[in-house]
Formats: C-alpha cells, sequence, structure tokens
C-alpha cells in the first residue's frame, strides 16, 4: 500500500508529480490547499472557520488544519493509500501526523522531498504568470520556507522515512524515479 507525504520548496514539482502518481496508483491525492478551499466553498462547519482567517489574511491555526486533515482521513477511499501534498509544514505538524497516522493504523508512510535548487524554483514561479509571484516574493517564500521546512526533514531523515528527489530535471524523468522508488 502506498502512502507518501511530499515536501518541496514552491515550485519544485511535488504537486504536479503527486497528481500523476496518484492517478497511477488509483489512490487519493490529498491537497491541504484544496481541502481548505473545498471546506470553505462547501461551507462545512471547518470551512467557515477557516474563512474567517482566509479573509483577514491570516494563516490559518496549525489546529484547524490538522482537524481539516483528520477529516479527510476519515474518508474511505484513503484505506487504498494516499499521497498527502501541503501538509505537515513543520516540525509540530509533523509530530501531530505521526501520532494520527498511528492510531488508525496507518503509520508506514514514506516522504519523499521534492529538492530544486532556488534559481530553478524562480524562473519556473515567474513563468506561471500569477500577479503575485514577483522573484522579491517568490525568493522571501523560498526563505520561509527553507526556514520552516529544513528542521522538519531532519525529523523525517533521523526516523529513516525521508527519500529526496533531483527535482531539477525534466517533468517525466521526476515521474520516473519517483515511480521507480514507490515499487522498490
Amino acid at each position: 500500500m502506498t502512502r507518501l507525504i511530499f515536501l518541496g520548496p514552491p515550485g519544485s514539482g511535488k504537486g504536479t508529480q503527486a497528481q500523476v502518481l496518484a492517478e497511477d496508483l488509483k489512490i487519493p491525492h490529498i491537497s491541504t490547499g484544496e481541502i481548505l478551499r473545498q471546506a470553505m466553498k462547501e461551507q462545512t462547519p471547518l470551512g467557515i472557520k477557516a474563512q474567517s482567517y482566509v479573509n483577514s489574511g491570516d494563516l490559518v491555526p496549525d489546529q484547524l488544519v490538522q482537524d481539516l486533515v483528520q477529516e479527510r482521513f476519515s474518508q474511505p477511499d484513503v484505506q487504498s493509500g494516499w499521497i498527502l501534498d501541503g501538509f505537515p509544514r513543520k516540525v509540530t505538524q509533523a509530530v501531530f501526523l505521526e501520532n494520527f497516522l498511528w492510531e488508525i493504523n496507518q503509520s508506514d508512510e514514506r516522504v519523499i522531498n521534492l529538492d530544486a535548487p532556488d534559481e530553478e524554483v524562480v524562473a519556473r514561479l515567474l513563468a506561471r504568470g500569477r500577479k503575485d509571484d514577483t522573484e522579491e516574493v517568490i525568493r522571501h517564500r523560498l526563505d520561509v520556507y527553507r526556514a520552516e521546512t529544513a528542521p522538519l526533514i531532519d525529523y523525517y531523515r533521523h526516523r529513516h522515512k525521508l527519500l529526496t528527489v533531483n527535482g531539477h530535471q525534466p517533468q517525466e524523468e521526476v515521474t520516473h524515479k519517483l515511480r521507480t522508488i514507490i515499487t522498490s
């Protein structure tokens, strides 16, 4: 059974790779950003709470994101495996997730870190052409990502769950490498 957590800086290709592999393996791609948007759209109780933070420009608190993840994992499609993208983002969330997965007997997850050099990530994000993707904003997001995620990468490395894949290759090569890892 495939249970994967995808880490990587913005623009590393983790969302794209997670979607491709989830389709191949016929398992859900669980994107916390997508869950949040869907919960707000459907006006679920958690979505309504999240909306107030999003509207005011604040980050959604850990507990609320954790509640959304728990709610998503209560759905039957996750029993056959899953790819989690966008969570955890820091060690406290990783500790929560590890305990939660153990409680629901899904604790044999592997963690894939898609790594790409800053210059490549900046170029990819600038090419997307989004209004808020200026070079200055992108570099700030990368600084924040590295500050928050470096301890997370160490956390999983010490638990022997971390595999790092070079995301600075053509998309097909990254997909091939990931397929090889998953089937080994």
